[in-house]
């Protein structure tokens, strides 16, 4: 007996043969001078008359024959469809990673839907935010969050000074320059948050995801290794529809 993988394999080239040819039988019942055909011969009224050789054009397509044609085609989809979706029933496997079963007796198509939605796990885990490699950050529990040590910076303001240049005299008054000096004032505490992951756990989401995916790839390869139970549906339905 074949296995389901088989089957599926198959599947699909059948189902394209089948909507090509049933296409193409479709277009020529369209065509009216497919199914037509004509016989003429030329008879004169006496022996002395013009003669002309006989006409005739061969109808092409029978439309008894391409519902025949159809018919056989459309028995090998359904059968195989049927087989396939009769055997699916009991083509099961478990998911297990690192020799844990996460999943017991999971059908194959199931398997296949996860499978898809793993690709798009693997993307997202992919471009989750990370925390700042530049930063130390330490966890910051009663927010949730990742938080840096706090950083102390000073706060200064420009104080403007005077530098007496020359003294004042009877005659002229002092020369003074202003210029500014930066006077500490206070002082900064700067504590930054982060809602990112580190590096170490997207790294480890992704392995995760990784392993998961390979997981439930062995398990429908091995879902997929059951054989088939045949199922015969074509000729029961297609018999009363064209008998």
């Amino acid at each position: 007996m074949p296995k389901l993988n088989q089957i599926i394999a198959v599947e699909k080239g059948v189902k394209n043969r089948s909507q090509q040819e049933l296409t193409q039988a479709h277009h020529d019942l369209q065509k009216p001078q497919l199914l037509s055909g004509i016989s003429r011969t030329y008879q004169p009224r006496d022996e002395e008359g013009e003669r002309f050789p006989p006409e005739s054009t061969r109808v092409q397509v029978r439309t008894q024959d391409v519902l025949k044609k159809a018919q056989e085609i459309l028995t090998r989809l359904f059968d195989v469809t049927a087989t396939k979706d009769l055997t699916n029933c009991h083509a099961k496997a478990d998911v297990r990673v690192d020799g844990r079963v996460l999943l017991k007796g999971v059908p194959a198509t199931y398997l296949l839907f996860l499978e898809k939605q793993l690709v798009d796990l693997h993307t997202f885990v992919k471009k989750l935010p990370t925390l700042d490699p530049s930063e130390s950050w330490v966890p910051d529990p009663a927010q949730g969050l990742w938080a840096t040590e706090p950083v102390q910076t000073a706060k200064t303001k420009k104080v403007p000074r005077n530098h007496v240049k020359s003294e004042a005299t009877e005659k002229h008054p002092a020369q003074v320059e202003v210029y500014y000096e930066d006077i500490v004032v206070g002082y900064w505490k700067t504590v930054k948050f982060s809602g990112a992951l580190p590096a170490t756990r997207m790294n480890d989401l992704l392995e995760r995801v990784e392993k998961l995916q390979q997981a439930v790839k062995f398990a429908r390869e091995e879902a997929n290794a059951v054989e088939v139970e045949e199922m015969k549906a074509g000729e029961a339905l297609l018999g009363y529809l064209f008998g």
